[in-house]
């Protein structure tokens, strides 16, 4: 199985705080078990480290660079899968549907993935199939 990681479930697992935080764990834990091949963007990291480094601090960030990051295929987003999602960005016209989930939706219909990892709505909305569920 492969999954489609997104930065509402990396932030969620790390913050005992948020909203999602039991499901998400719950379903990380679950996953450790027999790993999925864990996918995501050098986008989705750079989001998720920016949101950890100003909510939670440095020592959130080192876990999570430590811990996380090495179970992840993290694919870099080059100039055309930007452009594809920078013209879908342009398109919907749609101010709550960020740039980092347009390329994720761009990335993981390339790479024929259809599992995210999220909290996202956005992600069904797209028609992905979204984990831990509801």
């Amino acid at each position: 199985m492969v999954i489609f990681v997104d930065t509402s479930a990396l932030y969620a697992l790390l913050d005992a705080d948020d909203g999602n935080h039991e499901s998400a764990r719950a379903a990380w834990e679950g996953w450790l078990e027999q790993p999925p091949s864990f996918v995501c963007s050098n986008y989705v990291l750079l989001e998720s480290i920016a949101l950890i480094q100003r909510r939670l601090g440095m020592e959130a960030i080192r876990l999570f660079q430590e811990e996380m990051v090495p179970l992840f295929h993290i694919h870099w987003v080059d100039p055309e899968l930007h452009a594809s999602a920078m013209s879908a960005l342009l398109a919907a016209r749609r101010r709550d549907i960020s740039l980092v989930d347009w390329t994720s939706f761009e990335l993981m219909r390339r790479l024929g993935i259809r599992t995210a990892f999220t909290f996202d709505r956005h992600f069904a909305e797209q028609g992905f199939e979204v984990l831990p569920g509801e």
